[in-house]
């Protein structure tokens, strides 16, 4: 019997309104722990309140890693593109990015 686990990629919008980019087995938890301040060394603990704005739900780690690292390599209109879902304006903006190096 294979036991399913659950992940979860998310972004969030600080204060400041830069984001950040996370990966966690319990995403209400973890929120609550960034609105929180639980870690000070944390990127959010002085941009605080945060507030979700993207996340995907993985059951394999390694494929919630790769998103987590690929999102954080994006581009602030990208990111702003994948929480409106505009799958279009991601792949103009992914070519857009590979034409100028």
């Amino acid at each position: 019997m294979r036991i399913a686990y659950n992940f979860y990629v998310y972004i969030l919008e600080t204060k400041d309104k830069s984001y950040y980019t996370g990966i966690t087995n319990d995403l209400e938890r973890r929120i609550q722990e960034h609105n929180d301040g639980k870690n000070k060394d944390c990127y959010t603990f002085l941009r605080r309140p945060v507030i979700l704005k993207y996340y995907s739900h993985y059951t394999d780690i390694n494929q919630a890693i790769a998103l987590e690292k690929q999102i954080k390599g994006w581009s602030r209109k990208k990111k702003e593109a994948l929480f409106i879902q505009n799958w279009e304006e991601i792949k103009k903006l992914a070519k857009s990015k590979s034409n100028n190096p």
